[in-house]
């Protein structure tokens, strides 16, 4: 009963609720294309066979969309506002997902190109939810507590992926691969998320912090008489716009960015590189193609496909141990020993996957393989969401400031968007050529990932704006970027004995942290 009258009345409860429901869209189609991709009755509509390369990149094309969205939601994010952008993207992905159902349905011709289109455009909604939705709820958030509530926001991506597979697994059981609505069903399912956020973001605040951005100071109070209350409204104000002078001079552009010689280049390439070796951890592959890697352990198609979700359950749960952490052990500690054990586990899944794929000849009983393959397989994915899941979207929240901590997302989401579309247009030529040997693969690029950032992404965690500044304003001055030269290693680890309430400007929550 607590929970159902905070909702109504605590704005803490709503934004994190429609954040997370937000970021459940984004793991939604993640899990919506995994089944659609074997439907026969897909294929043949949209005139392609099971092993066409069409097929990878007709899921790819999303993330191009996703990199352009980004650019084009953080843009109108900071001239027209969070809110404005975050409505236009869901509509658009609304868009997006209309498209994609009425792919074919009773006509013939162009059932293709409308897939693409679909898909396109739903990718330019969601790569502006992803850009604006870390930032929105970053600046409604206390420096001390933003790893926690952005983990948790997180676990609700797995939530959209379970929701999107298990929509898929029903269908597909019920009516069959041969049958149009086993594929349509769960694309058309999807609108429950931009419809419902389209139909609640009426209540909930503008940032504060972009009010005051643009000399809104009216407008700015009376969002947080909304979120803290008229007691508090007055001191909260101060502190911003205090906050806000000092980061003034912080304001940059993407010149500022992306060229080498620009003041915030170092910044970018942290952020850059963590997306990455995000998708380096090979985790959009599984996520997207996941029973075709439990048939390679050896399993049959159905049997594999019940292992998917079940893998997907175990990852939600999981997942829990990541807002557990985060604020305890630090960013950098579980990105760089996730990679690490994600690379010993696909090294081990290599063997296991030759193994299966040699059973018979060698005499060993298929699940005296597939079992131990996939227990490994689920520890793997665990370890991707506790260690790489939420981590590098929070990192660019925490070394921009608020002036351009838009254009730091949207680099984040542009990266991310790029690197999935070459790793889900090549993981599908990779299973039909390299077979287990793939695991071989993602086990290397794992290690490079675990590697660069125990070099060179430093701990942000615990850490207001202005002190992450420092490590990248004295690595400048002592001309290295390694994490372990810089200031004799100090951020190599979450700042000791030091806690990240009670101060003011960026490390101030507007929203209360209690139970958050």
């Amino acid at each position: 009963m607590d929970f159902i009258k905070n909702f109504f009345t605590e704005k803490k409860t709503e934004v994190v609720l429609f954040s997370s429901t937000a970021i459940a869209l984004y793991g939604y189609d993640q899990g919506m294309m995994s089944l659609i991709n074997t439907n026969k009755d897909y294929l043949g509509t949209m005139g392609i066979g099971e092993e066409d390369p069409l097929v990878g990149i007709i899921v790819s094309v999303y993330y191009l969309g996703c990199a352009v969205g980004a650019v084009l939601a953080s843009y109108l994010g900071d001239v027209r506002g969070r809110k404005p952008s975050i409505f236009a993207c869901l509509a658009v992905t609304s868009i997006g997902n209309l498209l994609m159902f009425i792919a074919g349905l009773g006509f013939e011709g162009g059932a293709m190109t409308l897939m693409f289109l679909g898909r396109i455009i739903m990718g330019l909604g969601v790569g502006g939810i992803d850009a604006v939705i870390p930032v929105y709820s970053s600046e409604l958030n206390e420096e001390g507590g933003r790893g926690k509530a952005l983990a948790q926001e997180f676990q609700s991506n797995i939530f959209g992926l379970n929701m999107a597979f298990a929509i898929n697994l029903g269908v597909t059981h019920g009516l069959g691969k041969t049958n149009q609505w086993a594929w349509r069903i769960p694309i058309i399912a999807m609108q429950v998320y931009p419809v419902l956020l389209l139909s609640f973001i009426y209540r909930l605040p503008e940032s504060p912090r972009w009010l005051i951005f643009h000399d809104r100071d009216e407008d700015a109070h009376t969002a947080l008489v909304d979120i803290v209350g008229k007691d508090e409204a007055d001191d909260k104000l101060d502190e911003l716009k205090k906050a806000h002078e000092e980061e003034s001079s912080h304001s940059i552009g993407y010149s500022d960015m992306i060229y080498p010689s620009g003041k915030q280049f170092h910044e970018t390439m942290v952020t850059v590189m963590g997306q990455v070796n995000q998708a380096l951890t090979g985790y959009g592959a599984v996520s997207v193609y996941g029973p075709q890697i439990f048939q390679l352990l050896g399993f049959d198609v159905d049997t594999s496909e019940y292992l998917t979700q079940a893998n997907y359950v175990s990852y939600f749960f999981l997942m829990t141990f990541a807002w557990l952490l985060i604020e305890q052990v630090g960013r950098r500690f579980l990105m760089v020993t996730g990679a690490f054990g994600i690379a010993v586990c696909f090294a081990i899944l290599t063997v296991l996957g030759g193994l299966a794929m040699n059973c018979e000849s060698l005499g060993i009983p298929n699940l005296a393989v597939s079992i131990p393959g996939s227990i490994v397989l689920f520890v793997a994915t665990g370890l991707f969401g506790i260690g790489w899941l939420a981590q590098v979207w929070l990192i660019p929240t925490e070394i921009f400031p608020s002036t351009s901590r838009a254009q730091g997302s949207a680099i984040s989401v542009i990266t991310w968007g790029l690197a999935n579309f070459a790793v889900t247009l090549l993981t599908p030529i990779g299973f039909n050529n390299l077979d287990y040997w793939l695991f071989l693969i993602f086990a290397a690029t794992n290690l490079f990932a675990g590697w660069w950032t125990w070099a060179y992404s430093p701990e942000t965690g615990g850490r207001s704006f202005e002190e992450n500044q420092t490590f990248f304003s004295d690595s400048k001055e002592q001309n290295t970027w390694l994490v372990s030269r810089v200031n004799d290693g100090e951020f190599r680890h979450l700042p000791r004995g030091k806690k990240g309430d009670g101060v003011e400007g960026e490390r101030q929550p507007l929203l209360a942290a209690d139970g958050a």
